[in-house]
């Protein structure tokens, strides 16, 4: 008898929770029950569209580039792009050699952590946060350390529990903001101590700053602007503020003005020659959504405002549970009282949710086993018809099931 060939253990430790839930979603429709599916932030599902000059850009690109090979740090033009759009947003001095260009900025996490990690490496990632950094690290047989937002402060990093979980093995610190999953927008105070942390300590900091200028309530402060003391890398993309997530283009950019990264540069690059080069029609148009009129963004963020107070009112008044009013990015991360209640886990309630009423939510502890326990990851993406139905929905399940 022929054996069946197994896959790596790496591999197979794989758990991307924000698609994972698409599994019994599909299931459920199959089943006949119409989907609410509040799991993807893709604004292109939505009633967002991406500008029609972005579009006509990439349609000219592909006439007019040789569609050949591109450079494998990315096209000079558009990291010059980058390099002024950076200084426009947030007063940022970089120059064209400190910018790489990915495909998408998931790829960029995954080259992070390829070159940071040997086994035994520590990471501390904010729990909860956006679950790809966990699945690299882990893939690279590194060790996730988790720093908790403190809900009750709106979702603000807990500056002391960062500077406890330090050791000889951390190699990193990863800040996301403005933050997927909780939609909390850190204050200045707050990202000024991170950036002290680790000057003291001489630890890298990658900030996750892809949501920037989607921010509906307070201030946004970028962590290029902090003194130059602190080694980071900041990462960006188009597919959220620019509306292009399938194009997969995104960047990062280092700031390390003492050379303390010289050999994580290097070992980056080569992981970028490996793959030869991102995608060079689209970053083309990348480079015009840069350069072009940015007043979609001003409807954009008036869109996700209404629905986030929406949101917030309406989960507020579901019995068994509540949640923190978001101030950017596209999500809300509300909390599950699930004390007496029939499930154990946020998992298995968002699982009978799908299969009982259609509406998908994320579970929580996909963000985080430790600090995102009894909550659901929601979008303000929908239109409000739809977020309506979808809580109309949940608030029904609840009273039925809790009853």
């Amino acid at each position: 008898m022929k054996k069946k060939i197994k896959a790596s253990r790496r591999s197979m430790g794989m758990n991307y929770a924000i698609r994972e839930v698409t599994v019994p979603a599909a299931a459920a429709q199959k089943a006949g029950k119409k989907l609410l599916s509040l799991n993807i932030g893709d604004p292109n599902k939505w009633d967002f569209e991406t500008p029609e000059y972005f579009k006509a850009t990439l349609r000219n690109a592909v006439d007019e580039v040789d569609n050949g090979y591109g450079d494998s740090q990315g096209n000079l033009d558009l990291r010059e792009a980058i390099v002024q759009r950076e200084y426009e947003k947030h007063g940022t001095v970089i120059d064209s050699g400190d910018v790489y260009v990915t495909s998408g900025v998931s790829e960029c996490i995954n080259l992070l952590m390829g070159t940071f990690l040997e086994p035994g490496d520590e990471v501390l990632v904010p729990g909860p946060g956006y679950p790809s950094y966990a699945q690299y690290i882990n893939f690279y047989e590194g060790r996730v350390v988790p720093y908790r937002m403190i809900e009750e402060e709106d979702w603000r990093p807990d500056v002391d529990m960062i500077r406890k979980r330090i050791t000889d093995s951390t190699k990193a610190l990863v800040v996301i903001n403005p933050n997927n999953p909780t939609g909390s927008v850190y204050s200045e105070k707050d990202l000024r101590d991170l950036g002290d942390i680790c000057a003291e300590y001489g630890i890298p900091l990658i900030s996750d700053e892809i949501y920037d200028k989607i921010v509906f309530d307070g201030e946004f402060y970028s962590m290029g602007r902090l003194p130059s003391d602190v080694p980071r890398i900041i990462l960006n993309g188009f597919s959220k503020v620019n509306l292009m997530p399938g194009w997969r283009v995104g960047y990062c950019y280092f700031m390390d003005q003492d050379g303390l990264m010289d050999e994580i540069r290097e070992g980056f690059m080569k992981q970028l020659r490996a793959r030869i080069c991102p995608n060079v029609p689209c970053q083309a148009a990348a480079r015009a959504s840069l350069q072009g009129p940015q007043d979609y963004i001003v409807d954009m963020n008036r869109k996700l405002k209404e629905r986030a107070d929406f949101s917030y009112k309406r989960i507020n008044e579901i019995p068994g549970m509540s949640t923190r009013r978001a101030k950017g990015a596209l999500y809300m991360f509300p909390k599950v009282d699930l004390q007496g209640s029939p499930w154990r886990t946020d998992k298995e309630f968002v699982l009978d949710l799908i299969k009982e009423e259609g509406v998908v939510f994320v579970h929580g502890t996909g963000f985080c086993e430790e600090f995102g326990c009894d909550h659901v990851r929601s979008l303000l993406l929908p239109p409000m018809e739809v977020l309506e139905e979808a809580f109309d929905k949940t608030e029904r399940f609840m009273a039925r099931r809790i009853a």
